[in-house]
């Protein structure tokens, strides 16, 4: 009953308030980083896709841009090692480039701390105990990115995604933040093992070429 009170009152308060807040106390941060961006990589500066939220409901998401719009003679996007710069890394690196997901959070559409809203064509792939990670709100941070990050398969993700469904509170998401902030400064489990961000979820299939960040 604890946590239902916290998920569906308290939670959503102090998403909204924190959020808020943040985006105020960063406004300099964020302007820097759009000139920056806007500089380096060219427009736009954020990135927009959907990805499904609460419920798998679908939601845009926003996003610093890492990556340069390089294409093949086709008009496909060249892999993501080959668009990623040494700015983009570094953005990715100290997830600044995740700084206006905040947008998200106080227009409700993510909270500070859940499992990360991932790609929409995912929803097909997912085992009925993989998807209950839809039964609360994406996170802008979560237990799985403490625990590991992209360094973990993704069935350990997924794992600790449903853990954190079932186990949500006040003290818990407080230390996730804390665990965050520790993460980001040691800029830990950035990339999995041999690819430059994780490689595709293919359900019960391994995993084989990068997950797109951007396209």
């Amino acid at each position: 009953m604890a946590g239902s009170v916290y998920r569906r009152g308290v939670k959503p308060v102090m998403d909204f308030a924190l959020g808020g807040a943040a985006l105020l106390v960063l406004s300099p941060l964020f302007l820097v980083l759009a000139l920056l961006v806007r500089f380096k990589l060219g427009a736009p500066v954020l990135f927009r896709q959907a990805r499904p939220g609460w419920k798998a409901r679908p939601f845009t998401i926003y996003k610093f841009r890492t990556m340069l719009d390089a294409r093949d003679p086709q008009g496909k996007p060249l892999p993501d090692e080959q668009r990623l710069t040494g700015f983009g890394r570094f953005l990715r690196s100290t997830s600044l480039d995740e700084l206006p997901e905040l947008l998200n959070v106080v227009k409700g559409e993510m909270s500070l701390v859940g499992p990360r809203p991932l790609l929409m064509e995912y929803l097909g792939r997912y085992s009925p105990e993989q998807a209950r990670r839809h039964e609360v709100r994406p996170g802008i941070t979560g237990w799985a990115q403490v625990n590991g990050r992209n360094a973990l398969s993704w069935e350990e993700k997924f794992r600790h995604d449903v853990w954190y469904v079932d186990h949500q509170s006040l003290s818990l998401d407080v230390k996730i933040l804390w665990l965050t902030l520790i993460k980001v400064i040691r800029r830990e489990g950035i990339s999995a093992e041999g690819y430059a961000t994780a490689p595709f979820f293919l359900g019960n299939q391994q995993g084989g070429e990068d997950e797109p960040r951007e396209r």
